[in-house]
């Protein structure tokens, strides 16, 4: 018996769709292709003037150090007696040298370089969470304060360089205050000293300054219901204010560390070169080349190179999460859920949200 409201022609609901709606048809799905196909293509052509700035600034001399670091100084040629006019290659090394004699000037800058990071990035992040602090206090002056607090961060680092060399003279204000005629500008640990005095100085306002950014996102209501609740500063600070400035602190001391990593111009200007007590890789490698020894000068660029991108390789994979404010992960912090603790979990909201 056919049905009154379906003709004998025409076909019932499919079974194998559970809406008894027919399929998209198949031009749709391929003009869904091609708009995904358009799409990609618009986004290649966005980004690649941007791959090509990166290729040419990026790409293309880290190629050519890689290739000079192969190639060993000019010597005299054996058969004519005068000296080459190319450079010989020697292969790989200006890398084994490193492990030999010759590689103590390099450990020496080596272990300086990583010295100077560690020391001062990590007195640079407690006097900059200090300096966010006390910038984020809603006082009156507060704009002066803000304002003294960045200057030292808008000077550029040549001229800071000699304004630190200027008061660590023997006659200068550094010694005039401790009371003792110190030469800082020679070898030995107080010209550690002065070139990490000098670097905490210049580069703190930037780790406050990016701190600074985080605090503002940070909603009044959440230190509201945690006063109420009892909870004092101090656990305010720990419970509230670092978790949800940590996406932004991570970040400003990712970029601190690879910049510090790098560090030439103020030991170079403050110092001086060749001062065994405060050569890092990059004085190092420029040194080598203001002698024309490009290659061993190139293999030390391509070491530090390396030596960045593995710390910066590594900090990502270990703290990915939270330098890109991913806190999505399944589970409950600690404190968090029943028995109250309202302000806890209004904090855990607000950092979701930041």
């Amino acid at each position: 018996m056919v049905d009154a409201q379906t003709g004998p022609g025409t076909a019932g609901p499919r079974a194998d769709t559970p809406t008894g709606k027919p399929p998209a048809p198949v031009s749709r799905r391929r003009k869904g292709a091609r708009a995904t196909a358009g799409s990609g293509r618009m986004a290649a052509l966005l980004v690649s003037p941007t791959l090509l700035v990166l290729t040419i600034v990026v790409l293309y001399p880290t190629i050519t150090a890689l290739k000079e670091s192969l190639y060993g100084p000019k010597g005299l040629d054996p058969k004519t007696g005068f000296i080459s006019d190319t450079e010989p290659y020697v292969g790989l090394r200006n890398y084994a040298d490193i492990f030999g004699e010759a590689g103590e000037r390099f450990w020496n800058a080596f272990w300086n370089t990583t010295f100077f990071t560690v020391v001062t990035v990590t007195m640079e992040t407690v006097i900059g969470v200090a300096m966010a602090l006390i910038m984020h206090r809603a006082f009156q002056g507060r704009a002066l304060v803000r304002v003294s607090i960045l200057i030292p961060w808008a000077v550029p680092t040549a001229i800071s360089a000699l304004l630190w060399r200027w008061i660590f003279n023997s006659n200068g204000i550094a010694n005039a205050l401790i009371g003792q005629q110190v030469l800082w500008t020679t070898e030995g640990f107080h010209a550690k000293a002065a070139v990490i005095i000098a670097e905490v100085w210049k580069t703190s306002p930037f780790i406050g300054l990016l701190v600074l950014a985080g605090l503002q996102v940070i909603s009044k209501e959440v230190y509201e219901a945690a006063r109420i609740d009892g909870a004092g500063p101090l656990r305010q600070f720990w419970h509230i204010t670092l978790p949800l400035v940590k996406p932004a602190l991570l970040v400003a001391v990712l970029f601190r560390g690879l910049d510090a990593l790098r560090m030439f111009d103020l030991p170079y200007v403050l110092i001086g070169a060749q001062k065994t007590s405060v050569e890092t890789l990059s004085m190092l490698a420029q040194n080598e080349a203001s002698n024309v020894r490009f290659g061993p000068a190139a293999a030390y660029s391509v070491i530090l190179f390396l030596y960045v991108f593995l710390i910066a390789l590594g900090f990502v994979r270990l703290l990915g999460a939270d330098v890109v404010g991913d806190h999505g992960s399944p589970g409950k912090r600690k404190g968090e859920g029943g028995g109250g603790r309202g302000w806890f979990a209004g904090a855990r909201r607000a950092e979701v949200t930041s």
